[in-house]
């Protein structure tokens, strides 16, 4: 789930949720306390004294969801662009799906992309939200943006069924 370069510690907090912290290259410790009620504390910790902390910014449940995508969409898309420039077969496109497509308002499974182009839906964007490695269950919808990852084939392929 996380860059392989970082390290993110995870710490239950009874009663409360969870906490996530990790050290920034600059040396500071920041940490996300995520209550069970989807509120979240976005917590800098002291440079002095890494056990407290100098700053605690509360959020709502939707304060958060908007943050997490500034920060997280782009991140997604720039990895992937980062992955098909290894692989030069590999390449990245995102696909709408149109309104009225016989696929608005069926799972992303019923589209069979992988078997059909060999092509992988990796995100799906729906207004502001972004979710990473949608399940074949997830329903899709008119408008919605799918990444995609596979051939410029695949991927072309992809755009033509979605478009049906």
């Amino acid at each position: 789930m996380f860059d392989d370069d970082v390290e993110v510690t995870e710490t239950k907090l009874p009663g409360i949720g969870m906490r996530h912290d990790l050290l920034t290259e600059s040396g500071r410790r920041v940490g996300v306390v995520s209550h069970r009620n989807g509120e979240r504390d976005l917590v800098l910790f002291s440079k002095d004294d890494p056990d407290s902390c100098s700053a605690v910014l509360k959020m709502s449940a939707t304060e958060a969801d908007a943050l997490a995508q500034f920060l997280g969409s782009g991140r997604i898309v720039e990895k992937l662009a980062t992955l098909s420039e290894q692989i030069s077969s590999l390449a990245t496109g995102k696909l709408r799906i149109a309104h009225g497509s016989r696929y608005d308002g069926l799972t992303l499974g019923a589209t069979r992309a992988r078997s059909r182009t060999g092509s992988s839906v990796v995100a799906l964007m729906r207004d502001k939200e972004v979710v990473p490695s949608p399940s074949p269950e997830t329903t899709l919808h008119g408008g919605d943006l799918l990444v995609v990852v596979g051939t410029p084939e695949g991927i072309e392929q992809l755009k033509e069924i979605v478009s049906e």
